[in-house]
């Protein structure tokens, strides 16, 4: 269902949706330009709010790399009006949880509470998002906590293969670093530079304030224009802002294999390529595909590598999208000395799928995973509320179950394998970490 945006100059509010399967869902959008939507459940006792940045590591320059990251870090550490512990503790007192995320497209401050604490955390999350203040102490203790963050992961080589996956499909384009940023560019990075991408990035029209539980959208919307005035994002009148661009599309590299030469007990390996960005219709296709090779422990690659071999624990692959690209690859832990085994039977079995497609049993399964873990994931009020954040921010448009429900529903065997035979039959990028050397890999 479109949520085409009104002039600006007013609040305009519209009922989006009123779902069997869920709640009302309302939509405001404020004079500012910043949008509100709710999902009233009247049965819960909870409410999760959100709140929603436009704004990710692919809109860093290369010198700004880890800025995004690292104010999501600052943002709970200190405003005109709470200090970093008050911030928590007012949360915290109520019984109720805040943390943030950062992606390559967005950045999520959110906070569930009991419905009855509801305004106390519009004030707080509100008044942390639009106000903080970015004490360069701050700056420097949170640097040192990120950096502590990277050496984490740096140690963590099940995380780590990802990235590298990332740069062999993206290279250099933002798509393809690393969203916390690396020691080379957070190092010096100043409170100047991190202060001026917030009131660069973060204005009204592009966030979206998501909440579903037990609620009431106008006083929801009360309170967050309460919570806001005389911040920051109090501005003056504006629409909101377009959709990220589609174009010109990323341009990914060709196959490449990159190796990540490591004493580990275990060898990481993605084998995969790029696919389709997140609005291509063939994404539903490519969902149930993606559930047949290895999303489950029913998928091909689970069961002859684990379950027939014995030679991973996990194996599995997954799908991600952006706005104009994607990628679609297939993961495996497993001994050194099983990789090249592991991978062989992995570029068989993606060729297979290509040249002769899935059966009409693996279609009917594959359809039912993608219904029940779409359905079963509307369980608590935090999916709710993301749901109607992705929805506006990222399609501009909140499809109703019923119909998302329908459109798996439409996928054809033959839709499966031509989407099928035309990706699994492109070059393969590789990306390994493990004991071997650089040159250990040719494709």
């Amino acid at each position: 269902m479109s949520s085409s945006s009104p002039a600006p100059g007013r609040a305009v509010t519209r009922t989006l949706s009123d779902d069997p399967l869920g709640g009302t869902v309302r939509r405001t959008v404020l004079p500012s330009g910043l949008r509100v939507l709710t999902e009233a459940i009247p049965a819960m006792r909870s409410v999760s709010f959100g709140i929603w940045v436009a704004v990710g590591s692919r809109d860093e320059t290369g010198p700004q790399a880890g800025a995004a990251h690292f104010l999501e870090h600052l943002l709970f550490k200190g405003t005109r009006k709470r200090t970093a512990l008050e911030i928590s503790s007012e949360i915290e007192a109520v019984g109720g949880e805040t943390n943030a995320f950062t992606t390559k497209e967005y950045t999520c401050y959110y906070a569930r509470v009991l419905d009855e604490d509801l305004p106390l955390a519009i004030d707080v999350m509100c008044d942390a998002v639009a106000d903080s203040v970015l004490a360069e102490p701050d700056v420097e203790t949170e640097r040192g906590v990120i950096l502590e963050e990277i050496a984490m992961h740096d140690d963590e080589p099940g995380d780590e293969v990802h990235d590298l996956f990332a740069r062999a499909i993206y290279g250099d384009h933002p798509l393809g670093r690393l969203i916390s940023g690396t020691e080379e560019t957070v190092t010096p990075m100043t409170r100047r530079q991190i202060q001026g991408f917030y009131r660069k990035r973060y204005t009204p029209p592009q966030i979206v304030i998501a909440a579903a539980g037990n609620l009431d959208h106008a006083a929801v919307v009360k309170l967050v224009r309460q919570a806001l005035r005389g911040t920051p994002l109090d501005t003056d009148p504006a629409a909101p802002a377009p959709h990220r661009s589609t174009t010109p599309a990323v341009r990914t590299k060709p196959a490449a294999t990159l190796v990540e030469p490591k004493e580990t007990e275990q060898a990481h390996v993605i084998l995969g390529c790029p696919a389709i960005d997140r609005t291509d219709e063939r994404r539903f296709a490519l969902g149930v595909l993606n559930n047949v090779l290895g999303g489950g422990m029913s998928s091909r690659l689970f069961q002859e590598i684990r379950e027939q071999r014995g030679l991973a624990y996990s194996v599995y692959s997954y799908a991600s999208q952006y706005a104009d690209s994607g990628v679609f690859a297939v993961y495996a832990g497993c001994a050194p000395g099983k990789v090249d085994e592991v991978l062989d039977l992995t570029r068989a079995e993606l060729a297979r799928v290509a040249a002769e497609g899935i059966t009409e049993a693996e279609l009917a399964r594959g359809k039912g995973m993608s219904k029940g873990s779409f359905v079963l994931g509307l369980e608590d009020t935090g999916s709710r509320m993301s749901r109607l954040a992705k929805g506006e921010l990222l399609y501009g448009n909140l499809m109703p179950v019923d119909e998302l429900l329908a459109r798996v529903d439409a996928v054809t065997l033959a839709d499966v394998n031509d989407l099928a035979a035309e990706l699994l039959a492109r070059p393969m990028s590789l990306a390994v970490v493990g004991p071997f050397d650089e040159g250990a890999f040719t494709r």
